[in-house]
């Protein structure tokens, strides 16, 4: 999944732009210039997106291809990949922690949306869960 989505920006009647998702509906934010509600947006994104995990629910495919694309830190992105793949996989945190061979206290970091973890770790974690980090780097918006 691309973990990139496009947002709408709209002049603010009172000063500023208003930033908001067509996929991610949770996701709003403002910024006095664009360049702040682009910035702004990102942070936005991740917290609507990790909110909508610890909800239980599953993370919206990016559909729309109308606006200016956002696409999530690759930390997060990652932490994000990590704990989808991990729910449908059907094991348990131990079961990851045993093929990581980490402790059960760092599985459960991992898979925190709230814990910050480093790429590495995240990488290794996925690839046991039969998936892998693609990485694509383009101009920013």
């Amino acid at each position: 999944m691309f973990y990139r989505y496009f947002a709408t920006l709209q002049d603010d009647p009172d000063g500023g732009i208003i930033v908001t998702f067509d996929d991610v509906p949770e996701a709003i934010t403002a910024g006095e210039t664009r360049e702040e509600a682009l910035s702004n947006a990102r942070e936005a994104l991740a917290l609507a997106l990790r909110g909508i995990l610890q909800a239980g629910r599953s993370l919206p495919q990016p559909v729309s291809s109308a606006g200016v694309p956002v696409a999530l830190d690759a930390d997060v992105a990652a932490k994000l990949a990590l704990i989808s793949a991990f729910r449908d996989s059907g094991i348990t945190k131990s079961e990851l922690a045993r093929q990581l061979g980490k402790s059960e206290n760092e599985a459960r970091r991992l898979l925190d949306p709230d814990h910050p973890s480093k790429i590495g770790p995240l990488q290794d974690a996925l690839r046991a869960l039969g998936m892998e980090i693609e990485v694509a780097v383009r101009r920013a918006a």
